[in-house]
């Protein structure tokens, strides 16, 4: 339940700083994300605790888990409609207001996240669910891109979502964002014409995600007005960039093998980066245990496990958010543990083709020098 804490940054500024008159509170889910996790990380340390065997079944069972998801999606919107209120009226000044929407963009981001949990499952309601958490964030191709492309393509250069070594976040971005809209539309399209479906057909998952989006944004704008509208898709690119760059975090510079057909090997967990920190995973319902939701998608948030074969993440998230915002920090903390993961052999990282040269270079000058 304390992963519902997210969501409640939504609801909290209001009060916070009406009871404390402190204005800084507008700007909580920042805060919280950026600052207080990562002290909380450094301070509680790792998870370390993994369901057993025996316990499996009755774990991924329990509906108990479930709840905290579905939870996180009334907390969610309920405290959207709070911050549409208050960027309707006159009493926040223009710092406030960009306070509360970048609280809100986190909460969307995090909500991104319940999203892809929810998506995942194979129960009708739960991917219905899903759609709805996207709608904030207006990313609802997100829906068909991560379960069909992503995790088809994960840790190959044809994967937008999978960052390269030597790759920086802000060149990341705009090739992820990019990349996934197209798959997801060409996905969707092959999916429909599969079944003999055209584009506008109610089935289109693309649309129906869109579709709540629309009616959320339309229904909050003949509330409160159109002068909510730039918060609103403030907010929303604040959460999608967020989700994009716990992305490049999670599969930076890895590469999965080829068969001997040239064909790519299963997702194994040593394709993507595992984090332990327990503050985290809490926040993220269990998100750092990357590598095994990669070689074991159908397993509920509950039931994964860090790996001792998965290559590992000095920090937890939140941490490696902030020095993926500075390249030549995020390369020097980086680049030598993607070449040690390989075993000092550059050629079986996924590196950008143009800095390949560049990067051996660097490496070696790095070896040399100690």
């Amino acid at each position: 339940m304390l992963g519902l804490i997210a969501p409640s940054c939504a609801l909290l500024p209001s009060q916070l700083v009406l009871h404390t008159g402190a204005p800084v509170f507008w700007w909580i889910g920042p805060v919280i994300v950026l600052i207080a996790i990562p002290v909380l990380d450094w301070v509680v340390g790792e998870d370390g605790a993994n369901p057993r065997d025996e316990d499996y079944e009755l774990l991924s069972g329990d509906r108990y888990y479930r709840w905290c998801t579905y939870l996180f999606l009334p907390i969610q919107l309920f405290g959207l409609g709070i911050a549409c209120y208050l960027w309707a009226g006159e009493q926040l000044t223009i710092v406030d207001k960009l306070g509360l929407a970048a609280t809100l963009g986190f909460v969307s981001g995090i909500g991104i996240n319940a999203a892809h949990e929810l998506g995942h499952r194979v129960e009708h309601l739960e991917r219905w669910l899903a759609k709805i958490a996207l709608a904030q964030s207006a990313y609802g191709h997100f829906f068909v891109e991560h379960n069909r492309g992503h995790h088809v393509r994960v840790a190959t250069p044809e994967d937008p979502a999978s960052a390269r070594l030597g790759e920086s976040l802000w060149e990341f971005l705009p090739r992820s964002v990019r990349g996934g809209f197209r798959s997801a539309i060409q996905l969707e399209r092959e999916r429909l014409t599969r079944k003999g479906r055209g584009w506008w057909d109610a089935d289109n998952h693309i649309l129906q995600a869109w579709a709540m989006s629309v009616l959320l944004f339309g229904t909050l704008v003949a509330l409160f007005g159109w002068q909510i509208l730039p918060w609103l898709a403030l907010q929303a690119v604040i959460g999608i960039g967020l989700l994009e760059t716990v992305n490049y975090v999670e599969h930076y510079g890895l590469l999965r093998a080829r068969r001997s057909d040239g064909k790519y090997a299963r997702c194994s967990p040593r394709d993507s980066w595992n984090s332990d920190r327990l503050v985290t995973n809490i926040f993220l319902f269990h998100l750092q245990r990357h590598s095994d939701h990669h070689a074991n998608p159908g397993r509920r948030y509950q039931t994964l496990r860090s790996s001792a074969h998965a290559p590992q993440l000095p920090a937890g998230y939140a941490t490696m958010v902030l020095l993926a915002a500075v390249p030549p920090l995020w390369r020097l903390v980086m680049d030598h543990r993607v070449l040690a993961h390989y075993g000092g052999d550059i050629t079986l990282a996924n590196v950008q083709p143009p800095k390949q040269g560049r990067l051996r270079a660097t490496l070696a000058y790095r070896r040399a020098t100690g």
